[in-house]
């Protein structure tokens, strides 16, 4: 056998080397019967007179024998593999009981004996999971839309393979209204590899109704689930509905406001879409705080003894050969139906083939397998709680709001001590509108860890959404202080800036400053957050400077016509002028009448001004910005509207006066201030920060035109989604 000859080998050749090597030793050590051994004992050999013994050299001698003889050894049991390692080890493999690739002091604890706590959790987990029922795919659901958001029960929570909240509600295309400024969001940009001229590749909601959302008002922060801009992968365009935020908006919205929770892909292009940071993205290096986390345990005992198996599929789909997986894992599927690990791994891959083929298909059959492979028996405890997070966030990802929220409370009754699952919650609860539990959830989570960064911006930002704006301060400025995941985001420094304003604290450029040190904003003054790189940049512009002076010099010659419909219309008692309630105001009356918005014409509207509806339709600049309105604004005797900024910069705003007060109306964009002249064009960047007061004696009555910012390409104009 190869085994024997390479013993014989190896233990030849060091014998062989300590033999020669101990030659001298030997005949200097001990007694020898040579005259000439004799005359050396003789004369001295030994002072100790004794024969035989060793010397001190000799003993060091026999001690590096035997080490050599250990060091050879070694050396021929490795060289000549005399022990097949790899052939140990992978029978050892598969008592690998915690999951962590290796045989270690864990897994023996597990093998000798059972872990009574974590099998009581074990247990737990499993008799919550079978109250839930999972219908086989394709079957009716019963609809979720139909449950008020504050009425969310555990008990009622079915997770189902579709959500029905995937039905999504059809949305009215006949009320226009801005978004408010406290809407909540969620968006996730592309990965890399879809990277576009324009900017990241983003997804349109899979309402085939509306390709758009139209929010009311209601004085909710956040906006029902079914109503936001949802990801989708079937198209290219999506974002989420911005909140506009302009004085010049006159029903401006301070933009501010949306929170939107998204991961951020770094821009690669130079004009490209650029979102605002992740919700969980860690903040500066220095403050990011090495925690060692603890290896989940994904497997449980059967499929250790799979293990090999599902290594290999799980090695497929690490290295981009998606395909392949998915056919490796549901072959495990098919054959070890129990195995939570094969689900998991199929639900992986479903995953990550939906973004490939960009596939919302092939997506809802992910969160269905998510949730089998949580459902299954004897499903670890850390796989049931990767299984169900992911399962949220990409039900997240599809607009499925209610869904994700039901999802989210299953988590938090299975892991009631996760704080991250609770603050989750909470912005699960923000989604679908429902800030009065968000707020209970962020309560709870700071009674339990006052010091939870993620908790203490959302609160705050709850807190002044509710206009309770100096005692939002202190939550807002310490969770950015915390430097916890997701609290660098730009729509904190800019509601901490904002609330401090109205208070008169003089730190909120400070925050500003950093914000914008930090990338969150391009400057100070200009703080939009949904920006395209490359745009020029300045507070004022002249008409040559837009390249639109047809359509300016048709606004000022027919500015008269334009007048009087609008007088007309305020002249009427059915209020089609309606009052500004985004919390712009510090005091006073201001109310818009909109024609167009997100680039849709309003029909009844334009019934109302049919000679100024006929003559925009001529300047597709105008009635084709998606990214804007077409509205006339009035504001009456002591009206102030607080510094605020607009939610892009891909667009301008003209400003046409129609009935001007002599005195008493001024706007102030960044630090140059400016008043309207009847007949006159006014064009700024409401991107950057803004101001108006009105101390006249009259109302004032001004004629708005959104126009894309000249510097957009064609493709750009078609392909940004609409705000």
């Amino acid at each position: 056998m190869m085994a024997p000859r390479k013993n014989a080998k190896g233990g030849g050749g060091g014998n062989s080397s300590s033999s020669s090597s101990s030659s001298p030793s030997s005949c200097t050590s001990g007694g020898s019967s040579s005259p000439g051994a004799r005359r050396e004992t003789k004369h001295g050999g030994q002072k100790n007179g004794k024969k035989g013994g060793l010397s001190g050299s000799s003993f060091f001698t026999w001690f590096m024998v035997i080490a050599l003889l250990g060091v050879w050894t070694s050396v021929a049991v490795v060289w000549f593999d005399l022990v097949d390692y790899e052939e140990v080890l992978g029978k050892l493999g598969i008592y690998d009981a915690d999951g962590d690739g290796d045989f270690d002091v864990d897994d023996a604890k597990v093998l000798l004996g059972p872990q009574n706590i974590e099998d009581e959790l074990q247990d737990q987990i499993q008799s919550l999971l079978d109250e839930t029922v999972y219908p086989e795919h394709g079957e009716d659901l019963q609809q979720e839309q139909d449950v008020p958001a504050g009425e969310l029960q555990l008990e009622d929570a079915v997770l189902t393979g579709r959500d029905e909240d995937e039905r999504i509600e059809s949305m009215g295309t006949e009320a226009f209204h801005e978004e408010t400024e406290d809407s909540y969001h969620v968006e996730e940009t592309a990965s890399p590899a879809y990277n576009q001229d324009t900017e990241d590749m983003m997804y349109e909601q899979e309402n085939p109704e509306s390709s758009e959302p139209v929010v009311e008002d209601d004085g909710r922060i956040y906006q029902e689930a079914d109503d936001v801009t949802y990801q989708d992968y079937d198209e290219q365009v999506y974002e989420p509905v911005e909140n506009e935020g302009t004085e010049s908006s006159d029903n401006a919205v301070d933009d501010s406001h949306t929170i939107l929770e998204e991961v951020h892909v770094p821009p690669a292009e130079e004009q490209q879409e650029v979102p605002p940071e992740t919700k969980r993205k860690t903040d500066d290096p220095e403050k990011k705080e090495k925690v060692k986390k603890k290896k989940p345990k994904l497997l449980n005992k059967f499929d250790k003894t799979i293990k090999a198996e599902l290594d290999a599929a799980e090695k497929l789909r690490k290295r981009g050969k998606i395909e392949e997986a998915l056919n490796a894992f549901e072959e495990l599927v098919r054959r070890y139906p129990q195995s939570p690990g094969a689900r998991y791994g199929k639900a992986q891959c479903e995953d990550d083939l939906a973004e490939k083929r960009r596939s919302n298909e092939i997506l809802r059959r992910a969160i269905q397998t998510y949730q089998e492979a949580a459902s299954l028996p004897d499903v670890p405890a850390d796989l049931v709680k990767l299984s169900l997070k992911r399962r949220s966030d990409r039900q997240q990802f599809l607009g499925h709001m209610r869904g994700s929220l039901l999802t989210l409370q299953k988590l938090v009754q299975l892991f009631p001590d996760d704080t991250s699952l609770k603050n989750d919650l909470g912005v699960g609860y923000l989604l679908i509108g429902d800030n009065d539990n968000a707020k209970k959830v962020y309560e709870a989570v700071l009674n339990v860890t006052p010091n939870d960064g993620f908790a203490k911006v959302h609160y705050g930002f709850i807190l002044k959404a509710q206009n309770k704006i100096a005692e939002s301060i202190p939550y807002l400025k310490e969770g950015i202080e915390s430097g916890h995941p997701g609290t660098d985001d730009g729509r904190f420094y800019f509601h901490l800036g904002d609330a401090m304003q109205r208070v008169g604290n003089k730190e909120a450029y400070k925050w500003y400053e950093l914000g914008h040190q930090r990338g969150h904003f391009a400057s100070v003054w200009q703080r939009s957050l949904y920006n395209v790189r490359g745009l020029r940049a300045q507070p004022w512009w002249t008409p040559k400077e837009t390249g639109y002076t047809e359509l300016v010099k048709s606004l000022e010659r027919n500015w008269k016509l334009i007048r009087d419909e609008g007088l007309a219309v305020m002249d009427r008692t059915q209020g089609l002028f309606l009052p500004e309630d985004e919390n712009l105001r510090e005091k006073g009356d201001w109310s818009q009448f909109t024609l167009w918005q997100q680039g849709r014409k309003n029909e009844n509207a334009c019934k109302g001004a049919p000679k100024t509806c006929s003559l925009l339709d001529k300047f597709p600049e105008t009635t084709g910005c998606r990214r804007g309105q077409i509205k006339y604004s009035v504001m009456h005797p002591g009206t102030h509207v607080w510094p605020h900024t607009g939610p892009t910069n891909c667009r301008l705003r003209m400003h046409l006066g129609l009935v001007i007060p002599k005195e008493g109306c001024k706007i102030r964009c960044a630090n140059e201030t400016k008043t309207w002249e009847e007949g006159k064009v006014l064009i700024f960047d409401d991107s950057f920060e803004h101001e108006v007061w009105q101390d006249a004696k009259s109302f004032r009555l001004i004629f708005i035109v959104d126009v894309w910012h000249p510097e957009l390409t064609p493709q750009q104009r078609l392909s940004l989604p609409a705000i």
